[in-house]
């Protein structure tokens, strides 16, 4: 998928299957339940920026379930990439959701702030010195909670992604690519080590690893409820 030069049909059917994988693999309804959804009120506005969106299932999956609770959010959805910003915007609008083509130090510069920010599956995708910058630029963005959720590198999540999704998504990247996605994650203690000052690597199933740092000062919503490593840098 980061090949410039892939087949844009194929892609289009990556972006809109990631919705299916993402609702298996990602956590993100249980990272709504547990740390977003605490923070939202039916009055008090809350802005979220979901960092590297791609095709925006998870920002649109955000932005459903807040209006489905009475919750007010907006979700500022970027992503550089201008084939995934396309394909994001050509799907039918939502309340409360835009897209961007942008960074994050776009928006740093810009002087944005947000009450909460996220990524999912973009920590694999970055160099050493990236990752530290998008940490930083999350900071900065950030009055309230960061959450950074990605993939474990694990020989059996490997195997069990492969014999999942091989037969099911054959006109797609979405094999290939999350294979390749599995070999690049980190582990739980490379991650532990790569995390700045002031940030907490969660283990949460299935194979996923959250990078998460909370603003001095603000309200910390509860953490993982059941099994859970964590590791203060």
């Amino acid at each position: 998928m980061d090949d410039p030069s892939c087949d844009p049909e194929r892609l289009r059917r990556t972006y809109a299957d990631f919705r299916l994988v993402n609702a298996v693999v990602s956590g993100l309804r249980h990272s709504y339940r547990r740390d977003i959804r605490p923070r939202l009120s039916a009055t008090r506005p809350h802005a979220l920026l979901d960092i590297g969106s791609g095709g925006g299932d998870v920002a649109r999956s955000l932005a459903r379930w807040a209006a489905r609770d009475g919750l007010r959010l907006t979700v500022t959805a970027i992503d550089p990439d201008t084939r995934a910003h396309d394909f994001a915007i050509d799907q039918p609008p939502l309340p409360g959701l835009r897209f961007r083509r942008a960074h994050s130090g776009d928006l740093v510069a810009a002087g944005e702030r947000y009450d909460t920010v996220l990524s999912n599956h973009v920590l694999h995708h970055l160099a050493a010195a990236d990752l530290g910058a998008l940490l930083a630029d999350s900071e900065r963005l950030s009055r309230g909670l960061v959450l950074h959720g990605d993939i474990e590198r694990n020989p059996l999540a490997y195997a069990a992604f492969g014999l999942g999704t091989w037969p099911f998504f054959r006109g797609s990247y979405i094999c290939a690519d999350g294979l390749t996605s599995i070999r690049r994650s980190f582990t739980y203690p490379e991650l532990a080590a790569a995390a700045p000052p002031g940030w907490t690597v969660h283990r949460e199933r299935p194979y996923r690893l959250v990078l998460r740092w909370d603003a001095p000062g603000a309200v910390v919503a509860a953490l993982p409820d059941g099994p859970d490593e964590a590791a203060r840098a």
